[in-house]
């Protein structure tokens, strides 16, 4: 009875540690991956400006609202060097991006955008707002591998002063920066202004490098 019980104990204790190694791992179960979007709420994250962003079907979506302005989803968490992958659809417009080793102030946005477009606006290149502008843009026959409204993957890695970017496994772009090498911030989501934007995300989740 006692051995029945001590393996009974031993069981427990061995399914405990490999739930907890799958959590870590985060909802795609890639090692060393967590998740930084819970597919419930926007919990670690900060709303900035008046544009939509809400949960629906287990989808983190931004919708233009009535005032067509910039808005912004930034993690409340700072980072400097990763690997973060996640999925976009977009809708209507579509014309957002994703903001590494960002700062936010109201809709004033510091920091590298990951440009989220629709076909023949550069999705993969890099961004500095309120800045140099654009530091580079991918190669434009690259541009087929982005699928209008239909799942997409994007991949971005900040490893210094080294960022590279992937678009369905394809690399966009790759850019060595001293700028961006000092920089360190929040990852940040963004609706672009001029209304008739939606844009839906997915499986979100980062890895420190």
């Amino acid at each position: 009875m006692k051995n029945l019980l001590l393996a009974s104990v031993m069981i427990c204790l061995f399914s405990s540690c490999k739930m907890a190694s799958v959590a870590q791992d985060g909802m795609s179960g890639e090692p060393g991956f967590s998740s930084l979007f819970n597919g419930k709420n926007l919990d670690g994250w900060i709303i900035y400006g008046t544009e939509k962003w809400y949960v629906e079907d287990g989808l983190l979506i931004c919708e233009s609202g009535p005032d067509k302005g910039y808005g912004y989803l930034g993690t409340t968490e700072s980072f400097t060097n990763f690997e973060v992958k996640l999925e976009f659809k977009q809708e209507a417009n579509g014309n957002s991006g994703v903001f590494i080793r960002s700062s936010i102030d109201g809709t004033k946005v510091s920091g590298w955008q990951a440009e989220v477009a629709p076909p023949g606006h550069n999705t993969g290149g890099i961004y500095e707002s309120y800045g140099r502008g654009w530091l580079i843009k991918p190669d434009p026959a690259l541009d087929k591998h982005l699928k209008m409204g239909e799942w997409n993957q994007m991949t971005i890695r900040a490893n210094g002063d080294t960022v590279t970017t992937f678009l369905n496994g394809v690399q966009m772009i790759q850019i060595v920066d001293d700028k961006i090498g000092a920089a360190k911030g929040q990852i940040a989501l963004q609706i672009h202004d001029g209304g008739g934007i939606k844009v839906n995300w997915r499986n979100i989740r980062i890895k420190s490098l």
